[in-house]
């Protein structure tokens, strides 16, 4: 018998992962910019079908067995619930108030990943959590702020659906032989066949496109969703989950950089403070806790497998 240790992190997976919720949070200036108004289902429908049936004529590979449940599972919480849930509280409530109830994303993964992963929280990750949490409502409140119940209820059951959909994603992992970018044509194309009766049915017809939009749904689909969530289910499959869930607290906090930079919108000393404080979180939920060697065993002249 021989002694080695699981890494708990790897930076580098966790640096291209964050690329995800940067990509994210470029999103809200693309719609507010580019897209057609008021088509948030079919905004959706067009972040997740196009782009997995691409990736599926690319990788040419379709789910079997289990994972044929699995695939629709995950692509239903990772997307297929949690885009319009997060479109329809970003509309029925303030755009601050939705950016904070999306940064609850992580206590949510805490709490699931106690539950299927066995993974105790433990008191610096919630205290993580609460801290990004914080730094978030400083960035993005502003003022007095009304609250619509079916908006706070969609915002909490957006983001209670990617803390699952994180969770899941690490407990299940993929099959042999099948890599992140197939499992992700997997999820894309099950939430678009959840999103497109959705769309069909409450929006309608879908809207005219010029070429300023259809640019932005190409940003959408290939940069915001085809990368970003092979980004993300590489960093699940490769670290913590709940390591990755806190890499989410950087898209309201990209959201805001880039309207400021992009589109002009000051930035008070007291959001300044709350990108930072946003970002002690995030940077806090990545620090390894400490980890019990776990023994692996091997017959004689048999190396240690790389893990």
């Amino acid at each position: 018998m021989t002694t080695a240790t699981r890494p708990h992190g790897d930076a580098r997976t966790l640096a291209l992962a964050a690329l995800t919720p940067i990509a994210w949070g470029s999103t809200y200036a693309v719609t507010t910019e580019f897209l057609p108004p008021d088509r948030p289902l079919f905004t959706a429908l067009m972040r997740a079908l196009p782009v997995g049936l691409v990736l599926l004529a690319i990788t040419r590979t379709l789910p079997r067995g289990i994972w044929i449940g699995r695939a629709a599972v995950l692509g239903a919480l990772n997307m297929g619930i949690f885009f319009p849930l997060l479109f329809l509280a970003a509309y029925r409530l303030p755009g601050g108030v939705a950016g904070v109830l999306a940064a609850i994303a992580p206590m949510f993964a805490l709490g699931f990943a106690a539950v299927l992963l066995a993974e105790s929280p433990t008191s610096r990750k919630v205290l993580a959590a609460l801290i990004g949490v914080f730094g978030v409502g400083l960035v993005v409140l502003r003022g007095t702020v009304e609250l619509d119940t079916v908006g706070l209820l969609a915002g909490l059951a957006a983001a209670a659906s990617l803390g699952a959909g994180t969770v899941l994603a690490k407990k299940w992992g993929h099959p042999a032989g099948v890599g992140p970018l197939t499992v992700t044509g997997w999820q894309l194309t099950a939430a678009g066949l959840i999103i497109t009766p959705l769309a069909l049915f409450i929006e309608g017809a879908p809207p005219a496109l010029d070429a300023r939009a259809v640019g932005g749904y190409l940003y959408l689909g290939v940069i915001g969703t085809a990368l970003a969530y092979w980004l993300w289910f590489r960093g699940i499959a490769r670290v913590s989950a709940t390591s990755v869930s806190f890499l989410g607290l950087l898209s309201p906090v990209t959201a805001a950089v880039i309207g400021w930079i992009a589109l002009g919108e000051a930035l008070t000393p007291l959001q300044i403070l709350g990108l930072v404080i946003a970002l002690a979180g995030t940077v806090l939920g990545q620090i390894p806790t400490k980890s019990v060697p776990t023994p692996i065993m091997r017959t004689a002249g048999e190396p240690v497998a790389a893990r």
